[in-house]
């Protein structure tokens, strides 16, 4: 029985400078590389999620890369604990690999996964790799975690400046690889799925993108962001790599928006509860709407408000939206529509390409006033005065919005003076202010 380590591609889709691959290749045995796509999370999601296709996308570029050196990865398809029985029977496994996920689920799949592999007398051995910082190593002199970004903000860059990551060229050690010819890649219909017309645009870390970021992010007609959340959330990118690029850049406003995924995260760490639960528990009393026939008009970008519906139909057709816009819709359907933020949430997390739980919930909680460091409850984003800010022209509104100016495109279905007071009383009934 052939005698190795394994490595477990997650959320780490690339050979340059990943960290747990590094360490796979620098250990005493060869190396199997497998991807699992795990039917635990495949049973949620639609059969044309555009994620599943981008996974199988990247994972196929690897395997050919990999091919020219006459290596590649074992792809799998079932629940991690049955495909680590299965490769545990067909080989003396010494060690597994792989790189720390910090979402709920994720923990306790390893958790159970190193439960087995212990009871195998097999190590299973993770390391840092989606994140420069991460759980304890930026926190308060007390040691308690930032529950505001600027200072969490202000220490993450005194760490970095005395602690720069290090780089971990794990493609210089690819003839430790090892491989059996037979193994290919199952077709996307072989896993269940089939190929989505939805795909993410590529990522832009050029010079400009990174100095003119403060002055074109927030206007959504512009080509002014970088596009890099999907990228991360995968690791198709080295996050090191591209924070060192961002810290050189004398403008600091695309590291700090590096910073915020960092926070979110740690927050996520230390306090698990924010997925379901709000951080200021007082804000669970709030006495929500909940009107499904209003929530369909918002996902369907029917609301009467022009930049809310541009944004849901950009999501719905490109599986991502504007930064500045998703504040917008966010805020929109819970302060004008009074729905609860959790529903925004799971309907952000089915639809955008570039879905981080940490960062979804932050964002939700922080547009409903509930969560860390969040926009105080009487903010209220008005959205003509929004369009006047950002997208005054219409460019970005009539790119998606084409029945602006006919009869077919709805009124508002609410006023935003009389939501707006209506918010404000229930937040204030719920709060006992």
């Amino acid at each position: 029985m052939e005698k190795l380590n394994i490595f477990w591609f997650r959320r780490d889709l690339r050979i340059a400078d990943n960290h747990g691959l590094f360490c796979a290749l620098n250990s005493s045995e060869n190396v199997l590389p497998i991807f699992i796509f795990d039917a635990e999370i495949l049973a949620n999601l639609p059969k044309n999620d555009a994620r599943v296709t981008f996974i199988h996308q990247q994972l196929s570029q690897l395997n050919n890369f990999l091919k020219t050196q006459n290596k590649g990865i074992r792809v799998c398809v079932g629940k991690p604990f049955d495909v680590f029985a299965q490769l545990c029977s067909e080989f003396r496994i010494e060690s597994v690999f792989s790189n720390r996920d910090y979402e709920p689920y994720a923990q306790k799949r390893d958790r159970e996964i190193a439960g087995f592999l212990n009871k195998n007398g097999i190590r299973f051995q993770q390391y840092k790799d989606q994140v420069i910082f991460e759980q304890n190593e930026v926190v308060k002199e007390d040691g308690n975690p930032y529950v505001v970004y600027t200072p969490f903000m202000r220490k993450w860059k005194s760490v970095f400046a005395k602690t720069p990551p290090c780089q971990y060229p794990s493609e210089a050690y690819l003839h430790k690889l090892w491989w059996q010819k037979t193994y290919s890649i199952p077709t996307l219909q072989e896993i269940g799925f089939e190929a989505s017309s939805i795909h993410a645009p590529q990522y832009q870390m050029d010079a400009p993108t990174l100095t003119n970021y403060e002055a074109t992010r927030n206007f959504p007609a512009l080509d002014g962001t970088s596009f890099l959340g999907t990228y991360l959330r995968f690791g198709t990118v080295s996050v090191r790599q591209i924070v060192q690029s961002a810290w050189q850049i004398e403008n600091q406003t695309f590291l700090n928006e590096l910073i915020w995924r960092e926070f979110f995260m740690q927050i996520l760490w230390h306090f698990p509860h924010t997925v379901t639960r709000s951080f200021k528990s007082q804000y669970d009393a709030i006495l929500w709407r909940n009107s499904e026939a209003d929530f369909d008009k918002w996902k369907h970008g029917q609301t009467g408000f022009p930049l809310v519906d541009a944004g849901m139909r950009q999501l719905n057709q490109t599986g991502w939206m504007h930064n500045r816009v998703r504040m917008l819709v966010g805020s929109f359907l819970c302060k004008h529509l009074l729905i609860d933020w959790r529903w925004g949430e799971a309907y952000f997390a089915e639809k955008l390409l570039d879905y981080e739980m940490s960062s979804n919930v932050g964002n939700w909680q922080w547009v409903a006033g509930c969560g860390v460091d969040a926009a105080p409850y009487f903010r209220i984003f008005n959205p003509a005065e929004q369009v006047k800010k950002f997208d005054a022209k219409h460019l970005y509104i009539k790119k998606w919005v084409d029945e602006l100016d006919s009869f077919a495109y709805p009124q508002p279905m609410v006023d935003h003076k009389e939501a707006r007071e209506r918010c404000l009383r229930v937040y204030k009934t719920a709060l006992g202010s």
